[in-house]
């Protein structure tokens, strides 16, 4: 099928990260994909060798014909060329808006859902609600075919990080940062310095504040810190597939994290009105469950000092970090067993046709 995706860049690259990696695995099961995005720019470092079957368009160039299935993502709306021209068509293709991953009660309601909207004419199109989500009530989440195969075959890390000229030493623990501004790092490194550990810095707000921190010499107590440039999406899930502990941001590293199987910490996107908090909790409680009540309380916690949501605590305290990494294996491992996006994304389009 002919598949047209559409992408407004707000902040962050967390939507266009979404939307290439959706693009890319569409297109690697055989289907057409253009993709349509107001700012291209995070592609270049982000995607630098594209994929077979994506073509990559601009916003303003957008247009519906000879699409069997069009895609919000994040509710970004269409462009209004493309708009008008379904206002006239006498073939409408599948219209789909890709929402914000969520565990929140309401996703297992909403998910599948119509969405009737109305032209200046008085008629009716529909665009069908999609929803990531971690249960099989939801259209799950992206995972690529033979992706955890490739997490097994390729290790420990070591030698990749060796690649990137980065020495991962005996007993050092290992520690990727990627996060928005956040008064929690200072304490981070205060907790991380305490152990031997290496933590490689990505490029943003989390290499800002933590060169500020400890200096030129990136260093405090046996922590020591190496800055790394932007990496391309395959990198970056070697990136997570290297270390001990990962801290994650927005939507799509929390998902790669996940598949990574190691411990993570995820800095949810902050909101004026405090909605994030009920999004946090909804999280937290899918992941725990299962979880021994000391390690679920320890997580919680974890969570809620990196998120700025308990000022009562100065030290960041990290969980166990045997029983956190087993939890976090199992919990990949039982997501892994519900249908994919991709795959639930089809088997929905060819419904509705």
């Amino acid at each position: 099928m002919r598949w047209s995706i559409f992408c407004r860049v707000v902040d962050n690259y967390g939507d266009i990260g979404f939307a290439w990696r959706l693009s890319a695995d569409l297109a690697a099961r055989g289907e057409d994909v253009r993709l349509f995005v107001d700012d291209r720019r995070a592609l270049a470092w982000m995607a630098p060798a594209g994929s077979a079957g994506v073509e990559v368009l601009d916003w303003d160039d957008a247009a519906a014909a000879a699409s069997e299935v069009l895609v919000e993502t994040f509710g970004c709306g269409l462009p209004e060329r493309v708009d008008a021209e379904l206002a006239v068509a006498t073939h409408r293709p599948v219209c789909i808006n890709v929402e914000h991953v969520s565990a929140e009660s309401f996703v297992e309601r909403s998910h599948g859902l119509p969405s009737p909207r109305f032209s200046e004419a008085g008629e009716t199109r529909t665009t069908w609600f999609f929803y990531p989500g971690f249960s099989e009530r939801t259209g799950g989440l992206l995972r690529e075919p033979g992706l955890l195969q490739r997490r097994r075959e390729f290790g420990d890390g070591r030698g990749w990080l060796a690649a990137m000229g980065i020495e991962r030493r005996e007993a050092e623990r290992c520690v990727s940062l990627f996060c928005y501004r956040n008064p929690a790092v200072d304490a981070l490194l205060d907790t991380l310095s305490g152990a031997p550990t290496l933590l490689l810095l990505t490029p943003g707000p989390a290499t800002e504040q933590a060169r500020a921190l400890l200096g030129p010499g990136l260093r405090r107590g046996a922590l020591r810190a190496v800055c790394l440039s932007a990496l391309a999406q395959p990198d970056f899930d070697r990136l997570l597939w290297s270390c001990d502990i990962n801290f994650v941001r927005g939507e799509d590293s929390l998902v790669r994290a996940i598949w990574a199987g190691a411990p993570f910490v995820w800095q949810i996107y902050p909101q004026d009105d405090g909605v994030h908090v009920a999004k946090l909790d909804a999280f937290l409680d899918g992941f725990v469950q299962g979880a021994q009540v000391p390690l679920a309380a320890a997580i919680r916690e974890t969570f809620a000092v990196w998120n700025g949501l308990d000022s009562t605590r100065p030290m960041l305290a990290l969980p166990d970090a045997a029983a956190w990494a087993a939890h976090s294996r199992l919990w990949r491992d039982r997501l892994a067993t519900h249908p994919d996006l991709v795959g639930t994304l089809l088997e929905f389009v060819a419904s509705k046709r």
